[in-house]
This record gives C-alpha cells, sequence and structure tokens, in this order.
C-alpha cells in the first residue's frame, strides 16, 4: 500500500461526494469518480469492494461531519446557565454561519441516499438514520431543559420540534439549490428561532 492511501482515499470519497451531490448515486460511475479524482481503478478497489461500499463510507463520513458540525453549535452555547437563552442562542449559532454551511450550488447527502435508498444497503440507510436520532436527541435536550425553566404549558413534543429543526436544515437545502443563494438557510432559521421566541414567551 502506497503512503499516501488515506490521502488517495480521501481524494476519492472528495470526488464521488461533488458528483453524488450533484448529479445522485445511480448516475454517478466509479469511472467518473475515478476521472475526477485523477486515481485508478487499482487504487479504487484497493479502498472500496464496490461502489456499494463507496456509498457507505461516503455517507458514514458525512453523518460524522454532519454530528461534529451539531457539536460545535452545542459547545459554543454550553456555557449560556439561561436554558432558554441556551436554545436560541444554539439555532443563532447556526444563522450566523449559514453561509458556510451551504453553497449556493449545494445539496445534502441525506437527500441524495434516501431518495436512492434502494441503491444502498440497509447498513448505509441505518447511517442517515444515525444522524437523525443524533440531532433529535441533543435537540430535544435543549428543548426539555427549556420548557421547564419557561413552564410552558401544551408545548409540542421535544423529540418532534426537534425532528422539525432538522427538516428545517434539509429543507433549506433545497431552497438554496432552487433558488440559487445561500440565504434561505438563515432565513428559515431566523423563522424556526422567532417561533421558539413566541412558543417559550421570552
Amino acid at each position: 500500500m502506497p503512503r499516501d492511501g488515506a490521502a488517495t482515499r480521501d481524494r476519492l470519497l472528495d470526488s464521488a461526494e461533488r458528483l453524488v451531490l450533484a448529479k445522485g448515486f445511480s448516475a454517478t460511475s466509479v469511472d467518473q469518480i475515478l476521472e475526477d479524482a485523477s486515481s485508478s481503478k487499482g487504487a479504487f478497489f484497493h479502498h472500496f469492494a464496490s461502489k456499494q461500499a463507496l456509498a457507505h463510507a461516503l455517507v458514514e463520513r458525512w453523518v460524522d461531519s454532519d454530528l461534529a458540525t451539531m457539536q460545535a453549535g452545542l459547545t459554543a452555547v454550553r456555557d449560556i446557565e439561561n436554558p432558554i437563552d441556551r436554545l436560541l442562542s444554539f439555532v443563532s449559532h447556526f444563522e450566523k454561519w449559514a453561509e458556510s454551511l451551504v453553497a449556493e450550488d449545494t445539496s445534502c447527502l441525506y437527500i441524495a441516499a434516501l431518495s436512492e435508498r434502494d441503491l444502498l444497503n440497509s447498513e448505509t440507510v441505518y447511517e442517515v438514520e444515525r444522524g437523525v436520532r443524533g440531532w433529535r436527541q441533543a435537540v430535544s435536550a435543549l428543548l426539555r431543559d427549556a420548557y421547564a425553566h419557561a413552564d410552558v404549558a401544551n408545548a409540542p413534543d421535544p423529540d418532534e420540534l426537534a425532528d422539525h429543526l432538522f427538516a428545517t436544515f434539509e429543507g433549506s437545502f433545497l431552497l438554496c439549490r432552487t433558488l440559487r443563494t445561500a440565504e434561505p438557510m438563515r432565513a428559515q432559521l431566523r423563522v424556526f428561532r422567532q417561533l421558539l421566541t413566541s412558543l417559550l414567551d421570552t
């Protein structure tokens, strides 16, 4: 194995990610990935037993990165004592970084994976579920603390509202791609934060 084996693997994944986000899994061939990565079939099959194995590694890497992004938001607000302020600041964190979260012609690998899930194995689909559940667990914990502090009644289920934030991110990717601007991500997160503010009566 060459000394730069890890770099070659990353380069193949980077190329695959660009192509899959632009064209989808089924329309992205191994040959296209090799051309984009300036690599060989020998290198490809050294790292991945098949295109399906590549897809699993790609989605797994995406989920790890997504959960790391979420954790960065949690870290940014962990010292805020008031639970309501902590929750709202968590959402604001992503509002401020919306431009870096998306590009004008970006998409989301979750959408690409689930829209072609018949091409992927169950382990790969589970990786997407891992991402969804990771966000749900973290955000619902913030919501439960804020609910308790505000003593709100008849509030939406914390897990369901946490899923709504995840859906806001995913829907914003679609809007950004359709409208060819990154602004919808910031706008939709701002609306979500405003709804939380009204709910918590702050």
